[in-house]
């Protein structure tokens, strides 16, 4: 080492000053700093940060610093290795690195919006230039050497931004160039999904990316992409279509496989037994999976000969196994027509047979409307009694006034209508028409017994025998004038009358409980007045009848 007295003596130039770059050999390597000797009175230091690898420095080792300082507090000389390298490189740098020359270098750490990179003087790498897609992950770059390309060199700072995304793209230029001139559709690609949408997945072919529509993805139901496919996977795919022009290129995944449709009607003829997996069901009916790429429709009509299916997921469950009979195939639309019905003898063939005209039957009140009664007779056949079918005699506006839910009941079948599965049914045709021999069983002037079943503004309704009932007029009730029937008369209140009309065509018996205990001399006199009366009249004339009686009954009293 030199003393101060010695280095006065040189002659020439002092080489240590700020500034300068000089030779210096490592004389000791700590885990913080690097000691080197460089020739002058006291060694320098060196931080480790400041060397790529610490651990390839080694003792004896021939180095260029740049003296920072001669002497600091301490009375150590200041060295950087880092600087030297970056003033003996920049020069270099700016000869071999013109705005948009290439160069090699090593990600040194991460910073602020990217990474910094030595080339032989720290770069900028914006984290937008460093891949197709901005990373997320900055980390994984480091110490990792790449090629980049400067794009933009500012001397006056000493700064150089850099990009490797433009090489990349500029890679997949020429890769995609090259590609669409030896690519021809049939051919068999191997890459990689690079992304997913609901309409497909875009494959990276290591130069250019193609559509891989979700339609040519399975020959089977897909409701999405994610369904197969997942970002990073590799695939071999097969080219369907390249359009040279617009660089674009149509994929396909289905198409390394034979199409199962092509051969349909001989693996599952029309008639056929067959077995499959629920994979879909939807209002109108159920989607069954038969092998791969191949579903069948069960429409919900034919789920059941006899059920009222409202919608298929009352029966069937996703992923149930089941079995049933092909009823149709249309290969050019890719369909087959399913029934799980036609397993089972459909119950209404035998139905003319089994429930014949004029044949009596019980069964249980399965549910009311306002035009009838459904009866089941057996499980899945049901009969309607409609509620003019009720009775004879009684005028019914609603099932429900004779019937309830559950009520078990008999009748006498009218109809079979085994097309429309429908059966007709009658509770009155069990016995006889009262109204047939209504004149052996009621007469004009017969004082009857019954019991009020219904009251009306204009009058009330009187059970009879033979439930039959007859109509007694308002103006029929009491000799004095009655303005609402309800003040005289309540429902389920016996009352004794007389019959004034009987209208066998209109099927209406006419009743005076105000008549009932007339004499004979009044009764012919009102029968006359009855007589007069034009057929076919409403009840509701009688009123006029009766007051024309009691007029007469007045003048003769005077």
């Amino acid at each position: 080492m030199l003393t101060m007295e010695e280095a006065m003596k040189q002659t020439g130039p002092l080489p240590f000053a700020a500034g300068n770059i000089v030779k210096g050999t490592v004389i000791e390597v700590r885990p913080k700093e690097v000691l080197v000797d460089i020739g002058y009175k006291s060694e320098g230091v060196i931080p480790a940060q400041e060397f790529q690898d610490i651990k390839a420095i080694k003792v004896g080792d021939e180095i260029d610093v740049l003296i920072e300082k001669l002497e600091n507090k301490e009375g150590t000389v200041v060295l950087s290795h880092e600087k030297a390298e970056f003033k003996r490189n920049w020069e270099r740098i700016l000869t071999i690195c013109n705005e948009g020359g290439t160069i090699q270098g090593k990600v040194k750490s991460v910073v602020k919006g990217g990474l910094v990179v030595n080339i032989g003087v720290e770069a900028f790498l914006p984290a937008s230039q460093i891949d197709i897609i901005t990373p997320k992950n900055l980390a994984q770059f480091v110490n990792n050497t790449y090629e980049f390309k400067v794009v933009k060199i500012n001397q006056d700072r000493q700064n150089i931004v850099l990009s490797r995304r433009e090489l990349i793209e500029q890679e997949r230029s020429e890769k995609r160039s090259k590609l669409l001139a030896e690519m021809v559709p049939g051919d068999i690609r191997k890459g990689t999904v690079k992304n997913i949408t609901d309409f497909g997945a875009f494959i990276d072919l290591n130069g250019i990316d193609g559509l891989l529509h979700i339609t040519d993805m399975s020959w089977g139901r897909i409701a999405h992409p994610s369904e197969i496919l997942k970002v990073g996977q590799e695939i071999d795919v097969v080219v369907l279509d390249v359009n040279k022009e617009k660089e674009r290129v149509s994929l396909g995944l289905k198409q390394k496989m034979a199409n199962p449709w092509d051969n349909i009607e001989s693996k599952f003829p029309v008639g056929a037994r067959v077995k499959g997996k629920v994979v879909n069901l939807v209002p109108y009916g159920a989607f069954v999976q038969l092998e791969p790429g191949v579903e069948g429709l069960v429409h919900v009509t034919e789920l059941s000969w006899t059920k009222r299916v409202a919608k298929p997921s009352d029966v069937l469950k996703p992923d149930q196994e089941i079995e049933a009979i092909v009823l149709g195939i249309n290969r050019e639309e890719q369909k087959i027509s399913l029934g799980i019905r036609q397993l089972e003898s459909n119950p209404w063939d035998n139905a003319e047979q089994k429930y014949a005209v004029s044949t009596r039957v019980k069964g249980k009140v399965r549910n009311l409307t306002s035009y009838g009664a459904f009866v089941e007779l057996e499980e899945g056949i049901d009969g309607m009694i409609h509620v003019s079918d009720i009775s004879w005699t009684r005028k019914i506006n609603h099932p429900s006034e004779i019937l309830k839910k559950g009520d078990e009941v008999e009748a006498v079948v009218l109809e079979v209508d085994r097309p429309n599965q429908r059966i007709a049914l009658g509770m009155k045709q069990l016995g006889e028409d009262p109204w047939a021999n209504i004149d052996k069983l009621y007469k004009v002037g017969d004082v009857v017994e019954g019991k009020v079943t219904k009251l009306a503004s204009f009058g009330a309704f009187v059970g009879l025998q033979h439930e039959i009932d007859g109509l007694v007029h308002i103006s029929q009730v009491s000799e004095e004038r009655v303005d609402k029937i309800k003040n005289v008369l309540k429902v389920g209140q016996d009352v004794t009358a007389r019959v004034i009309k009987i209208d066998k065509g209109e099927r209406r018996i006419g009743l005076s409980i105000k008549a009932a205990s007339y004499s004979d001399e009044q009764l012919k006199e009102e029968q006359k007045l009855l007589d007069s009366l034009k057929p076919g009249e409403d009840l509701v004339a009688l009123q006029h009848a009766f007051d024309a009686a009691d007029e007469a009954k007045q003048d003769s009293k005077e």
